[in-house]
């Protein structure tokens, strides 16, 4: 499906199976997307880019009256990191993840970059693990204000917010992924890679002014 298509299907889907949206960022964390000190990071043009993209969509979502998640990775120590099997065999094997075993860990630089979670929001900050929904508040924060739709940003693609997708889904959340408010560190390839997966099974996957602008025009009463 061309990215036109799934733009329309996307507000036809959006005007009518979206109640109440909310959004939910994932991993807008310095420990991502600041590269001085960044233990997994994007690379530092593409993780100022997706800043530079992701807080003006954010003012528009406030403006709107959205409610707006943050949620964000935290660890109590390194033994909770290295219990996932493949995050340990691939701890200090040069790759991507190379340094898994200290990111988000006490002691490194844990904060949401600036500009990112404003007075009114609220941040979730126990996940451990790609899916946001595993071992957090994330469902009861959304079930407790209503919400029945998400619309997703954040990184990584390929990781936590493809496995959030699902988990949302299967969860009976209508889910939206904002392309112009994702990427990962791993590059196009399995980025492109997982907004496919998200799109032929489990939600949708359009820019942010295509869900914006509809809700401003339902707003609006045009």
């Amino acid at each position: 499906m061309s990215a036109d298509s799934r733009s329309i299907e996307g507000a036809d889907s959006f005007a009518k199976l979206a109640g109440k949206p909310a959004v939910v960022t994932i991993d807008l964390h310095r420990g991502h997307l600041d590269p001085s000190v960044a233990t997994l990071p994007l690379p530092g043009e593409e993780a100022r880019a997706l800043m530079a993209r992701v807080l003006p969509i954010l003012e528009r979502a406030r403006r709107i009256g959205l409610p707006v998640v943050h949620v964000t990775t935290l660890y109590q120590d390194r033994e909770e990191i290295l219990a996932n099997p493949y995050w340990r065999y691939q701890s200090g094997k040069g790759g991507v993840r190379s340094r898994i075993a200290d990111h988000q860990a006490p002691g490194s630089h844990l904060e949401l970059m600036p500009g990112v979670a404003l007075a009114g929001d609220v941040v979730v900050n126990t996940k451990r693990r790609y899916d946001s929904f595993v071992a957090t508040d994330l469902d009861f924060v959304l079930r407790s204000r209503g919400c029945n739709a998400l619309l997703l940003m954040g990184v990584n693609t390929n990781s936590c917010v493809l496995a959030t997708a699902i988990s949302a889904s299967v969860r009976d959340y209508a889910v939206y992924v904002l392309t112009d408010g994702v990427d990962t560190m791993m590059g196009p390839k399995y980025h492109d890679a997982a907004l496919d997966i998200i799109a032929g099974s489990f939600g949708w996957v359009v820019n942010a002014d295509t869900m914006l602008g509809t809700l401003e025009r339902q707003q609006d009463g045009t």
